[in-house]
């Protein structure tokens, strides 16, 4: 259980980590400055499981990684009404679970700081403030042993290979 931070649709890359910080990919390095411009006290203030909770096309912009290894590494769950593909792309590789809403969702119904859980049985996004639940688009077998795992290529050191059939 954590808190919800709300952001709107088209939230980019460099709203998520300003370019300036794309020389490092440390990831304690690049925590401290998630939301830098956008939410000046998201870094100083997220907590792990805490929930970012964001409208469509998150993460669209450039293709570089360092927008998820920052979020990873406040430990912060996402979920978006839509993503940007490579985001999204970049998210499952990372380790990040990108959940989506399973139908169309006004997220102004969620409030910052509202206490928020994702219920990974029941795949829906508690809000437990306002005592309502929003439905999750379930998330494959795969996806959560990668998650895991911890990223794609811990998933293939740890299983010798890449399986795509079970």
């Amino acid at each position: 259980m954590g808190r919800a931070w709300v952001f709107g649709d088209n939230v980019s890359t460099d709203h998520i980590i300003p370019g300036r910080y794309n020389i490092t990919t440390d990831p304690q390095e690049l925590a401290k400055h998630v939301f830098e411009y956008a939410r000046p006290e998201f870094a100083k203030n997220i907590r792990v499981g805490d929930v970012l909770i964001t409208g469509g096309n998150f993460g669209c912009g450039s293709s570089r990684e360092h927008a998820v290894i920052g979020l990873k590494e406040c430990g912060v769950q996402v979920v978006a009404k839509t993503y940007g593909w490579i985001f999204k792309r970049n998210c499952i590789n990372n380790g990040l679970l990108p959940r989506q809403f399973e139908e169309p969702v006004d997220i102004t119904e969620i409030q910052d700081q509202d206490e928020a859980a994702i219920n990974q049985d029941m795949n829906t996004l508690d809000d437990l403030t306002r005592k309502r639940s929003f439905p999750l688009r379930p998330v494959p077998k795969f996806l959560l042993e990668i998650q895991r795992s911890g990223s794609l290529i811990e998933y293939i050191n740890a299983h010798g290979g890449y399986r795509t059939r079970r």
